[in-house]
């Protein structure tokens, strides 16, 4: 089923996030983590794909069993700026062979160690996004930032930028991880006033470690509200605490998006079956 005819639906769904492992002899420990999320129904799983195409016939492979044996819709990710055209490409192909309809078309971070772009390869993700429209009918997702691309000095230059990525054929997007509703709320009010209307997804982080703070503020620069922050350094040392403090407050993000009229969120779960069903189970009576 297409992502963009789910989105259709004004009745609350939760979508969940997984990745692939790095190697052969995690996959047998992914896909078990995989099966147990997809056995909570949620309204898609997507697959993450790694730097260089790494992992890349895992997402296809993991994707087309979240389809064809748990019986849940799936949404491969597809990164361009470490693989060559002819690489992604050939993962189009097999994503197409596998009958996989739901594409997360991504740029990706510009390896350090190399010169790019080279010729052999994409520069923007628009780029990438108007060639997959080229080869079938996918359904095509694509990410923004609603605290603006770290790479983006000014937010009215990302937000247009987001409007020319949207132009070239993205059905849906999906946002970057935020730990204040608010600033979700301020970007929707901003991109709509641009003309920029597909769905937009929010992305939910539940923060079980205190670990994954450092990785988050490196990674995306997001802000973390202070009570957020004291939540961490109440509970930060005590992992059972800590896990269960981050599984409500995401679940209080995700009852407070909803309750404003915001229907479709995506989960960055990871492999963590505990973790969305927790979720799951904090919404039994919010989402069917």
């Amino acid at each position: 089923m297409k992502i963009r005819d789910i989105l259709k639906s004004e009745e609350p769904h939760i979508s969940f996030e997984v990745f692939p492992p790095k190697t052969d002899a995690g996959y047998d420990s992914v896909l078990s983590a995989t099966r147990k999320i997809a056995a909570l129904k949620p309204s898609f799983i997507s697959v993450t794909y790694g730097a260089g195409g790494g992992t890349s016939k895992n997402t296809v492979s993991i994707a087309t069993q979240i389809e064809k044996d748990f019986g849940v819709t799936s949404l491969a990710h597809l990164t361009c700026v470490s693989s060559t055209k002819e690489e992604v490409h050939r993962v189009i192909d097999q994503l197409k062979e596998n009958q996989i309809e739901n594409i997360l078309a991504l740029r990706g971070d510009i390896p350090s160690e190399s010169e790019f772009p080279l010729p052999s390869h994409y520069r923007y993700a628009s780029e990438l996004i108007e060639d997959i429209r080229k080869q079938g009918e996918f359904c095509i997702g694509a990410a923004c930032y609603p605290e603006g691309h770290v790479e983006t000095e000014h937010k009215k230059d990302d937000i247009r930028n987001l409007k020319h990525k949207v132009d070239c054929g993205v059905d849906f997007l999906t946002t970057q991880m935020f730990f204040d509703n608010n600033i979700l709320y301020n970007f929707l009010y901003r991109i709509r006033e641009k003309g920029i209307t597909v769905p937009v997804l929010p992305g939910i982080m539940p923060v079980t470690n205190k670990k994954q703070i450092a990785r988050i503020g490196g990674l995306s620069g997001t802000i973390l509200p202070e009570r957020f922050r004291a939540i961490v350094d109440r509970f930060g040392d005590d992992p059972g605490a800590m896990q269960q403090a981050g599984i409500a407050y995401a679940t209080d993000q995700i009852i407070d998006l909803i309750a404003n009229g915001v229907n479709h969120i995506h989960v960055y779960s990871m492999n963590k079956p505990e973790v969305a069903e927790a979720i799951m189970r904090n919404l039994s009576e919010i989402v069917a």
